[in-house]
């Protein structure tokens, strides 16, 4: 199947991801979230995606009431389906892993049907906006320790019931585009097989420090199809930035240290920063509609926006290929 008719455009090549507004990693208040989302728009950022996961309703809470007050016409919104939650007056706070806090909600996965209509009806209750433009089925995949082995058996359930059933929005004209939200590469390669997705949001695997299998297999199967990534985690949780946080954590792999450290000497030579060089390698692939570091401060996403911007010479790219930093096959330069 083919979508070729419904190739979706994001307004520009950079967007906002929403874990920081979920209080991924750390609590931050609703004032330093705010000065962020409005730091992002007045830089031109015109993309925002998020998740009824990340905090727990909490980020989708927030973006919302930011974009309440925008032009709906102006930007371009993402959420995800997958999990129901319901008020948990039991919630412990310190009880959700990534996220931090009082949450007071617990969840339930669900990928059928009426799961996908119960979802995008409490997003846009969260939200308190009247649409929704992409939905992405989220962390169905075999790294999800929830699922595990029984991800397959999931994905039959959203492949008889999301599947159709976002297809149908689509068809409707209620969604604009839908995909999977996933960290691996075989939930989104079934996904081609079996539905006529638009846009996937392809998480720490298309990288500046991992990107050999996205390059080599699912890129060219999604290109086949028409269907656009949107690269999630493009920094690595931050590790691209400099911090000593590797993707999701826990754990920070010793190849990858030294992988950063020969990167920034040859940066370093043309005065751009790692962070850059990672978000324009993330953001030069044909494929690629979007990619959409987080952020949690109004400085970060002004660097971010900029890193866009930045001139990176093509001796960079090439000493990174000949260094073999990068894939020598990557069009990252050309």
């Amino acid at each position: 199947m083919s979508n070729s008719s419904n190739v979706f455009q994001f307004p520009q090549n950079f967007g906002l991801g929403g874990v920081a507004a979920g209080n991924g990693w750390q609590a931050h208040t609703n004032e330093q979230i705010n000065q962020t989302l409005d730091a992002a728009w007045d830089a031109g950022v015109r993309y925002f995606d998020t998740s009824p996961f990340y905090g727990y309703g909490l980020s989708e809470r927030r973006f919302g009431h930011f974009l309440f007050e925008k032009d709906r016409s102006e930007y371009v919104l993402s959420t995800k389906i997958g999990r129901i939650f319901e008020a948990d007056p039991k919630f412990a706070p310190g009880s959700a892993g990534l996220w931090k806090g009082r949450l007071n909600f617990k969840f339930r996965y669900d990928y059928t049907a009426d799961g996908v209509k119960r979802s995008i009806e409490d997003s846009l209750q969260r939200l308190g906006l009247s649409s929704i433009d992409v939905v992405f089925v989220h962390d169905l995949s075999p790294d999800n320790g929830d699922l595990g082995d029984r991800w397959t058996e999931q994905f039959d359930i959203a492949a008889k019931g999301a599947f159709p059933a976002l297809a149908q929005l689509r068809e409707e004209g209620i969604i604009k585009a839908w995909g999977l939200g996933v960290n691996r590469p075989q939930p989104i390669l079934k996904a081609l097989e079996v539905a006529d997705p638009d846009v996937m949001l392809v998480a720490i695997q298309y990288t500046l420090f991992e990107h050999e299998d996205a390059l080599t297999n699912l890129f060219p199967a999604m290109a086949e199809k028409n269907v656009k990534a949107v690269i999630g985690g493009p920094l690595n949780g931050g590790f691209a930035a400099g911090l000593d946080r590797w993707n999701y954590g826990p754990g920070l792999p010793q190849e990858m240290v030294d992988k950063r450290k020969r990167i920034k000497a040859i940066a370093d030579q043309y005065n751009v920063s790692v962070s850059t060089v990672a978000l324009q390698f993330a953001a030069q692939h044909p494929v690629v509609g979007a990619v959409i570091p987080g952020a949690s401060r109004p400085e970060q996403v002004q660097e971010n926006v900029r890193s866009f911007h930045t001139d990176v010479p093509a001796a960079l790219w090439k000493a990174l290929k000949d260094e073999r930093l990068i894939h020598p096959d990557s069009p990252a330069g050309t």
